[in-house]
């Protein structure tokens, strides 16, 4: 059976998430407590469904504990496990509760939105090693469809690579595992002719591969990363975020991110995405 179970904090998108995978044709479960998960696991492997989208409730530290535990179990029965969690911005978070006018599930007469917000990132930050993380902090729903449809079209067999690019004034990702700044290399903006254009356009891809600096980054960024590749592989991580900034996020770093993807594809599972780039 194919799992993918999708955690986070509450108001990032998992109702998005779980609505794209049954449009994929994946029997779903929402909220689900995380003590009914091997039960539930069981049951519908034994129903014979091919596919499952879980939506796992983790209000406490011992349920966080068990789940590392329990997807090593689905594994070793053979079921093929992704774990999604989706996080954003507090600020981000408050403005969503405040346009749906919903209570977080956290609320009480004691704690106000932004420390209910606070507490329950603090609670799910163990879970970092064993998922995606992805930042929806930015992505319109359009958007986080589309990362969610690449994050269940690839293998779950080894480690999975993920090149992000971004702009550092818009913020860096939350999601990142290593982040490189990009933003001393000449910029293609100041040039008319690229200023519309984006790192995956030729004009700009043989304008920047023609700088010396650029070349060197790029070489230096790739070492470094492959060098402590078999580190993070052998840490028995699922997942690493390298992401690359740059002032915009719409030339430098879209550029770098495609051109260490094609660099490492065969090495691992790679995955590349652009916040700024909406379409």
């Amino acid at each position: 059976m194919q799992l993918v179970l999708i955690t986070g904090l509450s108001g990032s998108g998992k109702s998005v998430a779980l609505n794209v995978l049954e449009d994929s044709g994946y029997y779903y479960v929402d909220n689900l407590p995380a003590r009914l998960l091997p039960q539930t696991v069981g049951y519908l492997a034994g129903a014979g469904h091919p596919r499952v989208a879980i939506s796992v409730e983790l209000r406490s530290a011992e349920a966080l504990a068990e789940l590392p535990r329990q997807i090593a179990d689905f594994r070793e029965r053979g079921h093929d496990v992704r774990v999604l969690f989706l996080e954003a911005k507090t600020d981000t978070l408050i403005k969503r509760f405040s346009e749906t006018r919903r209570r977080h599930p956290l609320s009480d007469d004691r704690l106000t939105l932004t420390e209910c917000i606070e507490r329950e990132r603090a609670l799910l930050s163990g879970l970092a090693d064993v998922a995606a993380r992805v930042d929806t902090s930015d992505l319109g729903p359009n958007a986080l469809r589309s990362w969610v449809k690449d994050f269940i079209g690839i293998s779950a067999t080894g480690l999975t690579l993920l090149f992000e690019s971004f702009g550092f004034k818009h913020g860096i990702p939350l999601d990142a595992d290593l982040v490189f700044d990009v933003r001393s290399l000449p910029n293609p903006n100041y040039d008319p002719r690229l200023r519309l254009l984006n790192g995956r356009d030729r004009a700009v891809i043989e304008f920047l591969g023609a700088e010396p600096r650029v070349r060197k980054m790029l070489d230096d960024i790739g070492r470094f990363v492959a060098d402590w590749l078999p580190e993070f592989q052998r840490d028995n991580r699922s997942y690493l975020t390298v992401a690359i900034g740059c002032t915009g996020g719409q030339h430098r770093s879209v550029y770098f991110a495609e051109a260490l993807a094609a660099r490492f594809r065969g090495q691992a599972q790679v995955l590349v995405r652009h916040r700024e780039i909406k379409a």
